[in-house]
């Protein structure tokens, strides 16, 4: 029977170290995920940002636009009969995305003052209230411009001046 009691008690023994066992393995696990997960949040915060800025000065730097001048317009707007006349003066800017496209729209630029002028001419006084109808000016003209010097593209139509008598 002693013998069955020193055998009941080392497998008693055997019973309570798994659970011990289980126990510190999952601390070391835990530990190990701890470890991990900081070491990740370093490198995340501290040494990411580093490979951003490398990329950034890498990269070109942007070309900056181009202007064109186009020559001023001055026309009297159209009215009903028996109304005062109206004028209208306009400074225009034509933007473009690159330097060599300049040369290539200053041979087109009596058809670009001709287009705009047909177009600025049957305009009312009413179709400019706000800046609802200036905006829409501009897109009209930005518009036929890239109709008239195609293919070449303006990127944008600038009012310098926009002046209503």
């Amino acid at each position: 029977m002693a013998e069955n009691e020193a055998e009941g008690g080392a497998a008693g023994e055997g019973a309570e170290a798994a659970p011990k066992n289980k126990l510190k393995l999952i601390i070391m696990a835990v530990g190990l995920l701890a470890v991990l997960g900081g070491g990740a949040a370093t490198w995340f915060f501290f040494f990411r940002h580093g490979d951003d800025q490398h990329h950034a000065e890498a990269a070109a730097p942007a070309k900056p636009p181009s202007f064109v001048d186009v020559p001023d317009i001055m026309v009297n707007l159209a009215g009903a009969p028996g109304e005062r006349v109206q004028y209208l003066r306009l400074k225009i800017v034509l933007e473009l995305k690159e330097e060599k496209q300049v040369e290539a729209i200053k041979p087109t630029m009596p058809r670009v003052t001709d287009i705009f002028q047909t177009y600025v001419r049957e305009l009312r006084p009413s179709d400019l209230n706000g800046s609802a109808g200036v905006f829409r000016l501009k897109e009209e003209l930005t518009k036929r411009v890239n109709a008239a010097v195609a293919p070449v593209q303006v990127s944008a139509v600038l009012f310098k001046e926009v002046v209503i008598q």
